[in-house]
């Protein structure tokens, strides 16, 4: 077997020029045509690049430009919220997890107020959901012990839901009907 040719050292990457305004502006446009995002995380993304390529000209000003790029129409804080919002009622997670998600996405206090009756309507179902993928309540194959009801009832609390819904559906009985849980 002929010996093995061996590797060249790899060459030194030179570092990325620091940023500008114009190559700010493009990776902004960038970001926000891959990516659905909130005026706080562009922000977050743009003082990240700037604080790791370093910056050339004059201040920067990344919330200016996440404002500029919502009020072109690429960022849109509500349909975000809106969007993140049900995908988490569908994976069964309540109220509380929904706004946490919304803190950490930068969703301003009016937009996560203006979403929050849209949240309420779907607590229940979100519950009944999370119930039905833990097999909680009336989802479980046989009635719990009182050990196992308040690891589940701790579960639901941690998944985001209230505590006297989350109680309501451990101790249900398996095969429950569920229709009367919305009358909270």
């Amino acid at each position: 077997m002929p010996p093995r040719p061996s590797r060249a050292a790899p060459k030194e990457r030179r570092p990325p020029p620091p940023l500008d305004a114009a190559a700010l502006d493009r990776l902004a446009l960038r970001y926000v045509e891959r990516f659905a995002t909130t005026r706080g995380k562009l922000t977050d993304y743009l003082r990240r690049k700037i604080r790791e390529r370093g910056w050339d000209g004059g201040a920067a000003d990344p919330a200016a430009l996440a404002e500029k790029m919502a009020e072109l129409g690429y960022i849109d804080d509500l349909a975000f919220g809106e969007a993140r919002a049900t995908a988490m009622a569908r994976r069964g997670l309540g109220r509380r997890r929904v706004s946490v998600a919304f803190r950490q996405a930068g969703i301003g206090e009016d937009d996560a107020a203006t979403l929050a009756a849209g949240i309420e309507d779907r607590s229940v179902q979100a519950a009944l959901t999370f119930a039905r993928k833990k097999r909680i309540g009336p989802f479980a194959l046989t009635t719990p012990d009182k050990a196992l009801r308040e690891k589940q009832i701790g579960m639901m609390i941690r998944g985001g839901h209230d505590f006297t819904l989350s109680r309501r559906i451990a101790t249900m009985a398996p095969g429950e009907a569920t229709d009367d849980l919305s009358d909270n």
